[in-house]
């Protein structure tokens, strides 16, 4: 199950508490606590932190997207993934 997903579950959890059973409920939590006992996070310099933070309001994204996406492109150009195809003939919202 993905950190989406078990945030679903839970809120509606949440709305219908009344109606779960007493085990339902404990595998909901404890799924949650699974999840959340494996989630790392990734020390950085404050230096990189503030980069990061600056670049991510300025794009309008959340900052974990950001990371995601230089990442990706990072392990893209350096061969470690192979590089997605655009369809050209594919309408984009964006701009070149």
């Amino acid at each position: 199950m993905t950190r989406q997903s078990i945030a679903v579950e839970l809120e509606s959890a949440a709305d219908r508490i009344g109606d779960m059973s007493r085990a339902d409920l404990q595998i909901i939590l404890r799924r949650a606590a699974l999840m959340l006992r494996n989630v790392t996070g990734v020390p950085l310099e404050p230096a990189t932190e503030d980069a990061l933070n600056s670049i991510a309001a300025e794009m309008k994204v959340g900052r974990s997207y950001l990371i995601q996406v230089i990442l990706r492109e990072w392990l893209e150009t350096n061969a470690y993934l192979p590089v997605r195809e655009i369809d050209e003939d594919s309408e984009t919202d964006g701009s070149a």
